[in-house]
């Protein structure tokens, strides 16, 4: 009985010690400061751009495929222009031509000059009144005419400014520099107006939008540096990333301010993968901590 009480009150003191041990041990373990402030968030192409045609036609040419790297300003694909290439040559002469002009302009010379005539001779008593009024309308007329012709080369340069600009609208070029993520036509397929055509995309820099929580978010700014670990890669390789938009309205429902972060990608990763996104202290908050540590 004695061996048995003995045992007993031994179980009892092993049990108390691993009680007490073990939250002490717990308190005594640092945190990982990293994982602590680490936000979760996935990448994003800076730049996600459908590009589609304005007008409807048949597609002659596709020079891109997907996957190509394209500088901005490139050729991607072209509608069928034959018909639109013709009608701008037709304004093009006809908005250099100054024939129409030339001609009134000489006639309205020729007015005036018989108007000269005219008046000499009635001062000598050899015309009329009614023939003066006469060739002072006909003067007035020649030129309006020329005034006219004038306005009419003027209408067709117009037109074929507008034929030009028709024919951009028929030619798909890259807005910005980027790789084609996806090519939803093919050569000699119609296109409606506005249909999907190609997909751009631009993934160096990446952007990571991160809901933050409102309390954490009011100690960034624009400008700030943040820590990016993305997955499978190796330990202490955080990429560094800034800050470069701070929304203006916060989500009452989840108490979050949206955060914008730009971070340079040179090794390609593809977009949309999970990231832990860790916010490095403000410079400010490391004076304050220097102040509380004095």
């Amino acid at each position: 009985m004695a061996i048995l009480k003995s045992t007993l009150l031994m179980a009892a003191g092993i049990v108390s010690f691993v009680a007490v041990s073990i939250p002490l041990y717990a308190q005594e373990r640092p945190a990982d400061p990293v994982q602590a402030d680490a936000v979760q968030a996935i990448s994003a192409p800076s730049a996600d751009i459908t590009l589609s045609f304005i007008v409807p036609g048949r597609l002659t040419e596709v020079s891109v495929k997907e996957g190509d790297i394209v500088p901005k300003g490139k050729l991607l694909a072209c509608l069928d222009d034959q018909p639109e290439r013709i009608q701008a040559l037709q304004y093009k002469v006809q908005a250099g031509d100054k024939a129409k002009i030339l001609s009134a302009e000489a006639e309205l010379a020729q007015k005036k000059l018989d108007l000269k005539k005219v008046e000499s001779a009635k001062a000598k008593g050899a015309a009329s009144d009614w023939e003066i009024e006469h060739l002072v309308v006909s003067v007035r007329i020649a030129d309006l005419s020329v005034k006219a012709a004038i306005l009419e080369q003027e209408l067709y340069q117009h037109r074929y400014a507008q034929a030009m600009s028709q024919l951009e609208r028929m030619r798909l070029v890259s807005p910005i520099a980027g790789r084609v993520e996806k090519v939803s036509v093919e050569t000699g397929e119609a296109v409606n107006a506005l249909g999907a055509v190609i997909q751009l995309v631009s993934i160096d820099p990446l952007w990571i939008d991160v809901p933050v929580p409102l309390a954490q978010a009011k100690k960034l700014a624009v400008g700030q540096n943040v820590r990016v670990q993305f997955p499978d890669a190796e330990a202490g390789a955080t990429p560094s990333g800034k800050i470069i938009h701070i929304a203006a309205v916060a989500d009452a429902a989840s108490d979050t301010l949206g955060i914008r972060i730009e971070v340079a990608n040179p090794h390609n990763r593809p977009a949309g993968e999970r990231v832990s996104v860790t916010f490095a202290p403000h410079a400010d908050d490391h004076q304050h901590a220097r102040l509380r540590t004095k």
